[in-house]
């Protein structure tokens, strides 16, 4: 039997989803157990991480280790168990259960335990062809209605909050750098022909390795939109101030999209995470505003 959730998970899920959460925290562990009972898993521990879900390590009848997870939100189940299964047989995790009625999931345990196997020398180009494999899944099967768009994502919350930050935090002397983006993310335009479902979360631990030493991309955000977006969410927070040039040149190889139409993707994304760190006073905000500033200046030398 399941015990209460960890602590810092219960900390992380208010923080994210507000104090409406409390309530679903306290019935999670049962709804895993559900979910334990319907599929004959047996049910490990806690897996302590992440900020929009509750994990479990379990076990099948012939001992496969999976891991459970459990979603207070179920639009979110259904855009990242969605998009996970629009990209079955692909460069992510897979599905092997879902049930809509709890929001629970039996994922693949990516290389047999959490965070999965040893990541390979050659770690940047592999993960990169898979992504570029990612949207050419995404492009062959459809484009699907059921997941969120970019494009409202970007009016709807990213520029706004970005215009916001600009007025209200005092920037110091990161404003004259702020100043030289910011007239840039009114040029934002998506390219039809490189619509796809997009991951729209790529950060290193959302990347694991399994035993053959391939990339698996797990805990997607889902949209529908330019591919541009995750080139740069991956050239800018994947591993944030280290091999940043290096990830923007294979992006800009592998997909194919010109640095100068790939850069200001970056740059946008880029000044979004530092007024994000700012406003939060959070100590990764220096290393950001390198990597805009790096990013500002190389594509600017460049032509974009």
């Amino acid at each position: 039997m399941l015990g209460e959730v960890p602590a810092g998970c219960r900390r992380r899920l208010v923080t994210h989803y507000g104090p409406q959460a409390q309530a679903w925290l306290d019935e999670v562990p049962d709804l895993l157990e559900q979910a334990a009972k319907r599929w004959k898993l047996t049910l490990d521990d806690y897996h302590d991480a992440g900020h929009a879900s509750v994990i479990t390590t379990a076990v099948t009848h012939d001992g496969r280790p999976l891991l459970l997870k459990a979603w207070p939100d179920p639009a979110r189940y259904r855009h990242e168990v969605g998009a996970l299964q629009l990209w079955s047989n692909g460069p992510t995790v897979a599905v092997i259960e879902a049930a809509d009625d709890l929001a629970v999931a039996a994922l693949e345990l990516v290389g047999g335990r959490p965070g999965g196997g040893e990541r390979p020398q050659r770690e940047m180009q592999m993960v990169a062809v898979a992504l570029q494999g990612l949207h050419t899944l995404g492009r062959r099967r459809g484009r699907p209605n059921r997941f969120p768009l970019l494009a409202d994502h970007l009016q709807l919350e990213v520029l706004p909050r970005i215009r916001h930050r600009t007025r209200e935090l005092d920037l110091g002397s990161w404003r004259p750098l702020v100043d030289v983006v910011l007239p840039a993310l009114d040029g934002l335009r998506q390219d039809t022909d490189r619509l796809t479902v997009l991951h729209a979360d790529l950060y290193r631990e959302n990347v694991p390795f399994d035993g053959r030493g391939l990339p698996r991309l797990i805990d997607p955000l889902p949209m529908l939109g330019d591919a541009a977006f995750d080139w740069a969410f991956w050239t800018v927070y994947y591993d944030l101030g280290n091999g940043t040039d290096a990830r923007l040149a294979a992006a800009a190889r592998i997909s194919r999209i010109p640095l100068p139409l790939l850069a200001p993707w970056c740059r946008a994304l880029a000044l979004d995470g530092l007024l994000f760190y700012l406003e939060t006073r959070d100590p990764r905000a220096l290393g950001m505003a390198d990597v805009l500033a790096s990013l500002t200046s190389s594509t600017s030398r460049s032509g974009s």
